[in-house]
């Protein structure tokens, strides 16, 4: 059977079975003929899918931005650069989207991973019905690997109970290195090899930094391949953590732009238009979109808040040029290895427009806004000289953002502007697509995969694994590569994330913006029905002129089509509540923990995602730590600890004295000890937190008991309300990567004693304090 008539239509393709000859000795047996490994058909091309985080449209120099990229320009000149690509404004929903060919809602990821509801369209869990292009390649011959971000597992399946199916290894690639969640620090990030959590291999200080990690990965993977078997195509997915915050880059990166931007961002928008022009990216005559009114101009600040703002910028730009360099090193290597040519390459600039939720003057600490804080330039300007830097988790001002989605309106999260769902894209294959040309196309991030599929002479499979697939809702965008003068294909796409929405169908776009895409400290969410709309013509390439006045009867149709579209793709009921569906009880979505009050850690335990332990968020708690201190020297080390250095707690001891720390989002630490040092020996040490209530983020009274005696005592004025970290987990016995506090006085936070278990009680009351003593008599279970 050669390989041009394998029924590709049903995945796994079963193996034939072979009939032989069955004498009883086997020397006398004809021999069958030897089985062929399984391959895809014949020309098939290795396929390289590099997706860079949070780059607006205008942010590349390939695209006229003040980011210089020099792999990108080369790549858009020897590939075709797409003018009019599309994401889905947010981080989950587009990689969900990319790797399915299905819209975000229909795989079920309208938000992020970490916000999922009960909803169909929100649940976070993708269907069976929906596989991916992985798996569909891998069950066609290819060896697949992905490298970086993924963001797309449950958080409540990532501890080591999973279940792993909704990890990479079960989502069809056969190796995994990267980071589960939603971003990292890039110096010290939360690695994962396949599914075992792993430390970094090398610290900042000796060089370390995880775009070269993953490139590193990602060559030696593929070398393997091309030594072992140079038949078998691959499929590569490079996702990286840049230039998603926190922007992190080795120090020469950041002295090459110091200075450069000083001009502002309001000056930046103009520069890139023009340039933009020049590359013929947008027509003629295109108009830059007007200042967003909720930004202050450039000229309204004060000089402290443009230096802080520039100094943030440029740890971007800086990022943005290191992760090309790396890029480019991965496609030297691929053109040495002599593949580069039959290697089919996306290289995606941005899973959504530039991000603005840092706010006006940005932030030091990502975390900060995770949780509705905004910081002020006072607030940095300390940390001035950090900025990029391992101790700073940084993220640029909104005005910047905006000028990296030039020339368009708005930015990440607002999915209903172009600001926020329209990146750059280029494409290479020698050969068998134009170099040096550009295709001004309706393309969305869904039409990735029928693209590959196509270019690789598969058929979207009708079953995989005996569940019968929903149809892949892209459209394969081969058809205008092959002729330029193609209609458009791709006529209608709706956008939704969070309550902001839009619908283009045939060149007209019918928008709304619901909701700031930065925290709004007044909290003000106007009703879904009373938002307004707006309308732009075909004609209008930057959606600069809004005609809702001028054509309600048109406005009308596209609003009309977006409910079709929303109630056919699972995005109704919208859903805009923004951080308090961190909350798992009040998303209603799975929770590890269920209805327990009460949890037992061990001694190693490490790495757990706060969505798979006990939430002692805004609420009281009691962490007991049943230890043995050692002899001759003061304890040190932690108990338990939770988060890190950009917001977490820690139970530790501190030259013999029990402490417990709340790192407000890096912003203050606040630390009560007890009175005295602990003798050694076996202790029951309990930390107990008196929550003031009252909403969320207050503050309350900390109790340290030893052995049922209290001991010492403080308060804490204000907790973290929302999330501690995305990949920062909870360990027990240490602090793994980077730490919640500085003074554990050893290693990664190592305890000097021993520990025999950890209890975390969410529900304490007067029985437990009773219990307390029993417990301190009965150490051991």
């Amino acid at each position: 059977m050669t390989a041009d008539r394998i029924d590709r239509s049903r995945l796994p393709i079963p193996k034939p079975r072979r009939v032989s000859d069955t004498p009883l000795d086997a020397r006398q047996a004809a021999s069958p003929p030897v089985s062929s490994p399984l391959r895809p058909p014949e020309g098939a091309p290795n396929v390289l899918v590099i997706l860079i985080d949070d780059m607006g449209f205008g942010a590349s120099s390939a695209f006229g931005g003040p980011c210089r990229m020099p792999r990108a320009e080369r790549m858009a000149e020897e590939g075709t650069r797409f003018t009019r690509f599309h994401t889905t404004a947010l981080c989950s929903p587009t990689r969900q989207a990319l790797l399915t060919g299905r819209n975000h809602h229909s795989v079920e990821m309208g938000a992020l991973a970490e916000v999922a509801t009960s909803f169909p369209g929100y649940t976070g869990v993708r269907p069976d019905d929906c596989a991916t292009l992985a798996q569909t390649l891998r069950m066609n011959g290819y060896s697949t690997g992905m490298f970086g971000k993924h963001h797309q597992t449950p958080p409540w399946e990532t501890s080591p109970s999973g279940p792993f199916d909704r990890w990479p290894t079960g989502e069809g690639f056969e190796r995994f290195y990267g980071f589960i969640g939603g971003d990292t620090h890039q110096y010290m990030p939360a690695l994962v090899d396949g599914t075992k959590p792993i430390e970094p291999p090398r610290t900042a200080e000796e060089g370390y930094h995880l775009t070269e990690d993953l490139v590193d990965q990602a060559i030696s993977w593929i070398s393997g391949l091309t030594a072992l078997t140079p038949d078998k195509p691959w499929f590569t997915y490079l996702a990286f953590g840049a230039t998603h915050a926190p922007h992190h880059v080795p120090q020469p990166y950041l002295d090459e732009v110091r200075g450069a931007f000083d001009h502002g961002y309001d000056e930046q928008r103009e520069r890139t238009f023009a340039r933009q022009k020049e590359l013929g990216i947008v027509p003629a005559d295109a108009e830059l979109t007007a200042p967003n009114a909720q930004i202050p101009l450039w000229d309204e600040l004060g000089d402290d808040d443009r230096l802080v703002g520039t100094r943030l910028f440029e740890a971007y730009a800086a990022m943005a040029r290191h992760t090309d360099d790396h890029v480019g090193r991965l496609l030297d290597s691929l053109d040495e290895q002599g593949i580069l040519d039959d290697t089919l390459v996306f290289y995606i600039l941005g899973d959504n427009g530039a991000s603005a939720e840092a706010g006006a003057y940005g932030t030091f600490n990502e975390m900060a806004y995770q949780n509705n804080v905004l910081m002020t330039t006072e607030d940095i300007t300390p940390h001035l000289d950090e900025i990029g830097g391992p101790k700073a988790f940084n993220h640029i001002p909104a005005g910047w953002a905006h000028a990296l989605n030039t020339p368009y309106q708005w930015s990440k999260i607002v999915a209903s502007h172009w600001g926020g769902t329209r990146t750059g894209m280029v494409v290479r294959y020698p050969g068998r697509i134009p170099a040096g040309e550009q295709r001004d196309h309706f393309t969305h991030v869904i039409d990735v995969v029928p693209t590959i599929l196509e270019y690789a002479g598969l058929p979207q499979p009708d079953q995989v694994n005996g569940i019968p697939q929903r149809p892949i809702e892209g459209v394969s965008f081969k058809y205008a590569l092959d002729d330029d003068t193609a209609e458009d294909r791709h006529r209608t796409q709706y956008f939704e994330i969070a309550g902001n929405r839009g619908i283009y169908h045939d060149g007209w776009t019918a928008v709304t913006q619901h909701l700031l895409p930065w925290p709004d400290p007044n909290d003000r969410i106007p009703p879904l029905d009373q938002d307004d709309w707006e309308l732009y013509g075909p004609d209008d390439w930057t959606q600069a002129h809004d005609l809702a006045a001028e054509m309600p009867e048109k406005l009308r149709e596209l609003q009309d089509r977006f409910l079709i579209e929303g109630a056919k793709y699972n995005v109704l009921p919208i859903d805009d509540r923004q951080r308090e569906r961190f909350d798992a009880t009040i998303a209603n979505r799975p929770d590890l923990m269920g209805a327990r009050t009460s949890l037992t850690l061990r001694p190693g335990m490490t790495r757990l995602n706060e969505n798979t332990v006990l939430n002692v968020k805004n609420r009281s708690f009691t962490v007991t730590g049943f230890v043995t201190l050692p002899e001759g020297e003061p304890a040190r080390g932690a108990i338990v600890a939770q988060g890190g250095s950009f917001g977490g707690w820690s139970f530790y001891f501190h030259d013999g004295r029990a402490s417990y720390a709340h790192n407000f989002v890096g912003m203050e630490t606040a630390t009560v000890r007890s009175d005295e040092p602990i003798d050694a020996g076996e202790h029951v040490v309990e930390v107990r937190f008196d929550y003031d209530g009252g909403g969320a983020g207050r503050g309350g009274d900390i109790t340290i008991s030893s052995d049922g005696e209290r001991v010492g005592g403080g308060r804490i004025e204000r907790t973290v309300p929302a999330l501690f970290s995305f990949d920062e987990g909870l360990d027990v016995g240490f602090d793994s990567l980077d730490p919640v506090v500085e003074d554990y006085g050893t290693p990664r936070g190592a305890f000097t004693g021993s520990i025999d278990r950890v209890v975390i009680d969410i529900a304490p009351d007067a029985e437990h304090d009773a219990d307390l003593t029993l417990r301190a008599r009965f150490r051991r279970q």
